[in-house]
């Protein structure tokens, strides 16, 4: 047989396989995830509070405004005789002679707590001059219960009461919330701020009135 006509021999060759390492060590991928894992709740916090919040809480449906709180200023605060949170009554006359802020609000308004704290204040430090500040809650049956819940953890210092329909349209119907009206020592609304307002708005106000 013709040696040329042998069939030819395939060599097969042999590749070089390089193990390939793995893209994060297993001693520490527990200790990556974990990282990896509170990072992400880092940004979602920081993104969520760094979104600043409405200056105004809406209102149940179907409240309308009556007047707007500017047409209130000059005129004699609308008296009110509402329940105490501890089941007792609050007289808005038993105030006269006293400067009295009056705030609208609910447990469920954002604005409202974020504004609660400045109404504490104001309480501490002008409350011996003669400056009250009284609660109105505009809360419904299904917040309710919370009112009194919430004024313990937030250490409210001054009167809460349950406010009606009566209260909220004798004050122009208190559209959004917080709504509140600074009483000067006549019984005559000086200022009122529909929304959030800042601290030195009502101190700029108080002292003109104590």
């Amino acid at each position: 047989m013709n040696q040329n006509n042998k069939p030819r021999e395939r060599k097969i060759g042999t590749k070089q396989t390089t193990e390939r390492k793995p893209l994060i060590d297993p001693r520490y991928k527990n200790l990556v995830y974990t990282i990896a894992v509170i990072v992400v709740i880092a940004i979602f916090f920081i993104i969520n509070n760094s979104q600043s919040e409405p200056q105004q809480g809406p209102y149940p449906p179907n409240i309308q405004a009556s007047e707007t709180q500017d047409a209130f200023q000059g005129k004699t605060a609308a008296s009110f005789v509402l329940p105490k949170t501890d089941g007792t009554q609050l007289k808005l006359a038993d105030y006269k002679g006293k400067v009295v802020i009056v705030d609208f609000w609910a447990t469920w308004c954002p604005p409202c707590r974020k504004g609660i704290p400045d109404l504490i204040d104001l309480k501490k430090k002008y409350g011996p001059q003669g400056l009250e500040v009284i609660g109105i809650s505009v809360d419904m049956d299904n917040t309710k219960s919370e009112v009194v819940p919430f004024i313990k953890q937030y250490g409210i210092n001054y009167p809460v009461v349950y406010g009606n329909d009566d209260v909220r349209m004798n004050y122009g119907g208190i559209a959004s919330i917080p709504t509140s009206f600074i009483i000067d020592k006549e019984g005559k609304i000086a200022a009122s701020f529909e929304g959030l307002t800042d601290k030195a708005n009502y101190e700029k106000e108080i002292k003109k009135l104590l």
